[in-house]
């Protein structure tokens, strides 16, 4: 069986995924996007910070840029999951569980996979109001009955940070808070509540907190809540042997390309900076500077 061969297959079909595809299709690039159809924000019910797109649904974000980028003739989508990828610049095979492709670039666009703590609700109510990023949610829940899930010295910056958006501020810890003296007085002074009883549930309204519930029995208010989560990213990227930065990120430069010559990387999996408009410029640089090698290379 003849093996399909592509300029740039793209693995990730989300916003940087996309954006970088409709660089490459506009640059008469041959293209193959493959897209398992799980993204880390399917659940947040509007997007923000993103001019001309501000209020409306992810997946309607994705659905139009799906459909624009598809207009071009030399893109296609495969919906699916990669197993392996393997090979060398300008030379680099990509297996699904059906079928093997050929690309000369690699473009990893493949997100990461937020890893929940063991708190009943919490995943439902996940990007909905168990938020990150208050550039992205702040607004919506300013001035709101609002907690942090954070423990140690970091507390004191994200706790300054999100009082700017409201006053009505609790820090959980989920046990001992493990902040040295100074940092607790310094929350403590801003009227920031402490509290390091464990959480056992959230109560939510399809995905709307009203409260949180404590291991000692206390129930309180809660509209919002902010967590930062650890992640779990793509393994595909170490198969073929890209760096991986020390917080667990793709180590790329500053035209999006990984250590690895041919192999580029944009959007979540390789920044803290996650958001719909980081990512579609994210992807719309690692476009251009594929097809710039692919030019200077192969032409």
């Amino acid at each position: 069986m003849k093996t399909e061969q592509y300029d740039v297959i793209i693995i990730g079909g989300s916003y940087a995924g996309l954006s970088a595809a409709m660089a490459l299709g506009r640059s008469l690039q041959k293209v193959l996007i493959i897209d398992g159809g799980q993204p880390c924000n399917r659940q947040t019910p509007a997007s923000h910070n993103f001019i001309t797109h501000d209020g409306e649904t992810p997946a309607a974000i994705a659905q139009k840029a799906k459909e624009e980028v598809l207009a071009y003739p030399t893109v296609q989508w495969l919906d699916g999951f990669v197993q392996q990828v393997s090979g060398s610049n300008l030379n680099f095979m990509v297996t699904t569980d059906i079928e093997t492709f050929s690309a000369k670039k690699i473009l990893f666009a493949t997100g990461v996979k937020d890893l929940m703590p063991d708190i009943a609700g919490f995943a439902e109510c996940w990007g909905i109001s168990a938020i990150h990023c208050p550039y992205c949610h702040g607004y919506e829940y300013r001035d709101a009955p609002t907690g942090i899930l954070i423990n140690g010295d970091m507390s004191f910056d994200f706790g300054k940070f999100i009082q700017h958006w409201t006053k009505s501020l609790t820090i959980f810890t989920n046990g001992p808070h493990g902040m040295t003296g100074e940092i607790y007085q310094q929350i403590t002074a801003r009227g920031i509540k402490v509290i390091e009883t464990e959480l056992t549930k959230i109560s939510h309204q399809d995905g709307y907190i009203n409260a949180v519930h404590l291991a000692n029995g206390d129930k309180i208010k809660l509209e919002a809540l902010y967590a930062r989560l650890p992640f779990d990213g793509s393994k595909l990227p170490q198969q073929i042997g890209c760096t991986i930065t020390d917080d667990g990120y793709l180590a790329v430069d500053e035209f999006k390309a990984t250590n690895i010559p041919g192999v580029f990387a944009a959007g979540d999996n390789t920044t803290r900076m996650r958001s719909v408009a980081y990512a579609v410029g994210a992807g719309s640089v690692a476009g251009a500077m594929i097809n710039h090698q692919l030019i200077q290379e192969t032409e």
